[in-house]
């Protein structure tokens, strides 16, 4: 027996269990016990509207017994607090079944009366009690063909990935089909700055902390000025927001943005195939005419190995930034701003962070393309170089590696993220595709020269190898969770970087440090 049921109104929220047979009749009486204490505490403080809806699929042999076993133990004195609300009986896609003749009990409280209906499309018999204000709007859904009305959203989108799974779920923010690489992301906040992080260009993003939204969404956490993900692919969608800087849910917000999303999907269960099959495309659609065999043909064809996604994600002309972070965020108070140096930023996908923290730390910023000639930056006279953040393969951009190419050795140079894989590439070493990558803010790193752990916020699916690095190139920082590559410098060439990002946004501040390392770095090459 499965039991299913929906609050609505101050508490809003839906649970689902499964109970033996053998007591579905004593847990539905408490279910709606329970249900009729929550419906008469909103009405003696007032709240305007309260609908509770519980749901029971049983067999249609079995709807009529089942009905007239129920009773709810309550004083018939309560009857006078429902006066001034009405039960409604909604059919699903039939009219209301006969009740027996011996429904006595039932009729005891009219607030929790139940009404069977019969769904066609299930095949199974739906018991519905429905307590709303008489005068107030449905709470229920009408997205349906034909006007039916639904206690909920339905399955209306599909992710189909290439192996050849199919997962149904419902959809917000745009609608029609998209085509991404899957990842999930173990953050337990920060969606907002994951969705407008530039790196995910071209990918799925799935969270595996089950419940997003809470927070809504601010003008101030975006981390670039647009989201260029593929898709969002979440458990539970909040229905409501609650934090002193939102300004928009995150529904309205993916729909202005035109960016997929889906939710109520096993998400536990697909982490699960990502970890033990590596990252996967896939393929998502709310479009009902095609099929999920040609959806499948459209994930098998896409490839993200060896295309430029950096190019879709950088400035197209060269801009000064100046902007710090927020004094009530700032953390560091123990900067040195007595030096000003002017550092010459590559955009190959930059968030705002990284920019902030270095002009916190009392740099001069110049962010110039992907594509920015070396000779036109070293004119510039720069006291270093940041190669940034960026989405997709380091070996698709031969571009990019001949500029880092040309620039170390004659300024200081640090890398993050895309740009750690750059500088390895550049001195000779190789990169490979990782099985799922790092995505999250909650990964340990081992800082080999502080002999120190750091846990980091990381977004990559590509490492460097440190056995292909040439000698005089030292690891400096590995990942604790896979011994992978996380940090590299050559005091030799003046540079250092970090497979991670050390502003962190989101994520924690154990790494901020390093940008002070990086000053450091410029004010020795002075002297």
């Amino acid at each position: 027996m499965r039991f299913l049921f929906r609050i609505e109104g101050f508490c809003d929220g839906l649970a689902s269990f499964r109970v033996p047979m053998r007591f579905e009749r004593c847990c539905l009486e408490l279910v709606i016990v329970l249900l009729s204490c929550v419906v008469l505490i909103h009405g003696l403080i007032g709240f305007p509207m309260v609908s509770c809806t519980i749901l029971q699929e049983v067999s249609p042999n079995e709807i009529v017994d089942r009905l007239s076993m129920m009773s709810c133990p309550f004083p018939t004195s309560i009857d006078a607090l429902a006066k001034p609300r009405a039960l409604r009986a909604v059919a699903m896609e039939n009219p209301p079944l006969a009740f027996p003749k011996d429904n006595s009990l039932l009729s005891l409280h009219t607030f929790v009366k139940p009404y069977a209906t019969q769904s066609k499309r299930l095949g199974k018999m739906q018991m519905q009690c429905l307590h709303q204000e008489m005068a107030g709007n449905s709470t229920l859904h009408t997205d349906y063909k034909g006007g039916e009305q639904r206690p909920w959203t339905k399955f209306d989108a599909r992710l189909v990935l290439e192996d050849g799974s199919v997962w149904r779920a419902k959809s917000f923010g745009a609608s029609g089909t998209q085509v991404g690489e899957v990842v999930f992301n173990t953050s337990l906040t920060g969606y907002q700055e994951i969705l407008t992080d530039p790196s995910y260009a071209g990918q799925f993003v799935l969270m595996t902390n089950p419940h997003i939204g809470n927070t809504g969404v601010n003008p101030d956490d975006e981390e670039s000025s647009q989201c260029f993900l593929a898709g969002l692919v979440i458990r539970n969608l909040s229905i409501c927001t609650s934090n002193w800087r939102c300004t928009e849910t995150l529904s309205d917000y993916l729909t202005n943005r035109n960016i997929m999303a889906i939710y109520d999907v096993d998400t536990r269960a697909i982490t699960r195939r990502l970890r033990e099959d590596g990252s996967l495309v896939g393929v998502l659609s709310t479009d009902e005419t095609q099929t999920d065999q040609d959806l499948l043909e459209i994930a098998r064809k896409w490839k993200i190995i060896g295309v430029d996604l950096i190019s879709g994600v950088s400035c197209e002309t060269p801009y000064e930034w100046s902007e710090k972070t927020n004094t009530q965020w700032e953390f560091n108070k123990d900067q040195n701003l007595a030096k000003s140096f002017h550092v010459v930023a590559y955009d190959f996908g930059i968030k705002h962070n990284i920019l902030r923290r270095l002009s916190s730390y009392g740099c001069k910023i110049t962010v110039v393309p992907s594509k920015w000639p070396a000779s036109e930056t070293l004119k510039m006279n720069p006291d270093g170089v940041l190669f940034s953040n960026g989405p997709g393969d380091p070996a698709a951009v031969p571009y990019a590696v001949e500029t880092v190419k040309e620039i170390i050795g004659k300024v200081p140079v640090f890398g993050i993220c895309m740009g750690h894989q750059l500088l390895g590439q550049a001195l000779g070493g190789k990169t490979f595709k990782m099985k799922f990558g790092h995505h999250g803010g909650n990964h340990p790193v081992g800082n080999l020269r502080q002999g120190r752990v750091e846990i980091s916020a990381q977004n990559h699916n590509y490492a460097v190898d440190p056995a292909s690095l040439p000698v005089g190139v030292e690891v400096t920082h590995i990942n604790l969770n896979d011994k992978s590559c996380a940090g590299l410098a050559c005091p030799e060439l003046k540079l250092m970087s970090l497979q991670y990002h050390p502003e962190s946004s989101p994520g924690p501040h154990d790494s901020d440090p390093t940008f002070g390392e990086f000053i450091e770095l410029m004010k020795a090459n002075e002297t």
